[in-house]
């Protein structure tokens, strides 16, 4: 079967190109600590060696940045580099990396007296300077409060496509045109809506397709494909990542999983969103990347599925996040959100916080909040 291509406009990438009819790219993220160098060496080479076009490495600090430096020199790929808060690293990281992503929502956090449009002048000029692509990568839990108060509050979409398309404009006034976009949440419904949306305006932008926090295999791999059929089908995305909860050594199922969708789709061999499991109890965790503060999430992760399987027939959300970048945001949507720190769990109630317990004991905690929601739920109903 022929896949359908949107002819997005050409974006170099290091040794490949996206959009304009290329293959669709296929990345994933080192989970290792970016300062140790040895290990996320080593990861960049294994997700390589799976086949990824483009290998992503988180850069919170300046040792992350000049670690970078180290890295580029003992491997092989591409590399793209994850700015979160920290824009003013790029122009250490800019020579030794293929491509920078940063997230509109976070360009705030660091220097609030200036303007983002200045932030953004400057990640351009610094990209342009040294060949690298940029990615806007804009994320359901973290858009600037700004944009985000101008709609309703159950209104996540419309936020994320006012951030994506503002930014576009700017880079589009600079004359700087190597770059792609992605809206990312953890519903599938909701990436299908926001890049179908995207693409409808800026049809020549090339898109980046993700769903954050799919979670643990296999429903984080149902999760997202069913996000990547609707919009693969439609010819939109140009590049892809399945983010799973897995340890470091499994890493390299993200680059083969998606392999495997693509090979799916194309052969015609789908689901449809409408079977997606919308009636039941849904976990939704975010990938292991470097930025966890406790590998005891991922174990966590595993018992949180498990302990649930009882709610199994309840409409109910259950967040667990690994680090304290996205956990406190990004669980605001959920039902009752887990948010992990170094040796503290912090449950939520929505956007309620309810405390932060240790490892041994949120379990039980998790289990009294369900069981609440649940007797809540069945009230309302009778």
């Amino acid at each position: 079967m022929h896949l359908p291509r949107s002819r997005t406009r050409e974006v170099r990438i290091g040794s490949i190109s996206i959009g304009a009819g290329h293959p669709i790219a296929i990345q994933s993220m080192c989970a290792t600590k970016t300062h140790d160098v040895v290990a996320t060496a080593a990861q960049v080479r294994d997700l390589v060696g799976a086949g990824a076009d483009v290998v992503r490495i988180a850069v919170d600090s300046k040792r992350d940045a000049e670690a970078v430096v180290e890295i580029r020199a003992r491997t092989g790929g591409n590399l793209c580099v994850d700015l979160q808060e920290s824009y003013r690293l790029a122009e250490i990281v800019a020579p030794h990396v293929e491509k920078i992503r940063y997230n509109p929502g976070h360009l705030y956090h660091h220097e609030k007296y200036k303007k983002w449009q200045d932030k953004v002048r400057y990640l351009a000029g610094v990209a342009g300077g040294h060949g690298c692509a940029l990615r806007v990568g804009v994320n359901c839990g973290s858009v600037d409060p700004a944009t985000a108060a101008k709609y309703e509050p159950g209104d996540s979409i419309s936020p994320m496509l006012e951030s994506a398309l503002e930014h576009c404009a700017l880079l589009d006034s600079l004359r700087f045109t190597q770059y792609c976009v992605s809206l990312k949440d953890s519903d599938p419904a909701k990436v299908v809506e926001a890049n179908t949306r995207f693409a409808a305006e800026r049809p020549d932008v090339p898109l980046h397709l993700g769903v954050i926090e799919a979670g643990l295999p296999p429903d984080g791999i149902i999760k997202t494909r069913v996000a990547f059929e609707q919009l693969l089908s439609r010819g939109i995305g140009d590049t892809i990542r399945v983010s799973l909860t897995v340890p470091n050594e499994r890493k390299r199922e993200e680059i083969e999983v998606g392999r495997q969708i693509l090979a799916d789709i194309a052969a015609g061999r789908v689901r449809s969103v409408v079977d997606y499991g919308r009636e039941g109890i849904n976990i939704i965790a975010c990938p292991s990347c470097s930025r966890v503060e406790n590998e005891a999430f991922i174990e966590l992760a595993e018992r949180v599925k498990e302990m649930t399987h009882y709610a199994a027939a309840h409409k109910i959300t259950i967040a667990v996040m690994g680090c304290r970048v996205n956990g406190p945001g990004e669980t605001d949507d959920a039902d009752l959100g887990l948010w992990c720190g170094p040796a503290l769990v912090n449950l939520k109630r929505g956007p309620e916080s309810l405390g932060a317990y240790p490892y041994n004991e949120i379990l039980s905690r998790l289990r009294d909040e369900l069981d609440a929601l649940i007797a809540a739920h069945s009230s309302q109903r009778s």
